[in-house]
């Protein structure tokens, strides 16, 4: 008896690019960098982000990966317009509460990482960050375990931190490591 292999791609995600592969609007998608049949994304990352989006032709997978009852960490470097004071830090590590679209009441999200880091080496995006000269920034390595709508941008603007640029680096062991903007590779389960 044979076994199947599970396909695992792992994709750095350019700045806008939709995380399906296909769109009628006529903008760029996980079509026009990743030519792999029948693999889809575990878990979606906004048209405005950047970074990793793990696709996999194995639908229990994906589950497992995009589903938040399994609580697979998701890290990213977030650019944020302003100084994170400790108060803010210690927010974001509590849970901010943020109201989701068709709920009545706002809730906690769960706890996160998070700790100011140096400007990470990344590539350039296209079209570049704008910045107001008159206001600082900062880059924050956050690290969460469930993944609301545009979570890490509400919870970053709920602290007085809007975001300016959002890369996922991580998710659970696969990272980005040695990936540049839309490339691709594949790994082994």
């Amino acid at each position: 008896m044979g076994f199947a292999t599970v396909m695992l791609i792992l994709f750095n995600k350019p700045f806008n690019v939709l995380c399906q592969f296909t769109d009628k609007s006529g903008r760029a998608t996980l079509a026009d960098f990743v030519d792999v049949p029948r693999v889809y994304p575990a878990g979606l990352l906004d048209y405005d982000s950047e970074g990793l989006v793990v696709l996999t032709d194995d639908g229990r997978l994906q589950a497992r990966i995009a589903d938040p009852r399994f609580k697979l960490v998701k890290t990213y470097w977030v650019q944020v317009e302003g100084v994170p004071d400790e108060a803010a830090l210690v927010q974001l590590r509590a849970g901010v509460w943020l109201k989701d679209k068709g709920k009545r009441e706002a809730q906690r999200t769960l706890p996160a990482a998070v700790r100011v880091i140096a400007e990470p080496p990344l590539w350039p995006r296209v079209p570049p960050v704008r910045f107001r000269l008159s206001v600082p920034t900062a880059w924050l390595e956050l690290s969460i375990r469930e993944g609301r709508n545009r979570q890490v941008r509400r919870m970053t603007a709920a602290v007085g931190l809007p975001t300016l640029r959002l890369v996922r680096v991580q998710v659970g062991d696969w990272s980005l490591r040695g990936l540049q903007s839309g490339a691709w590779k594949k790994v082994h389960v």
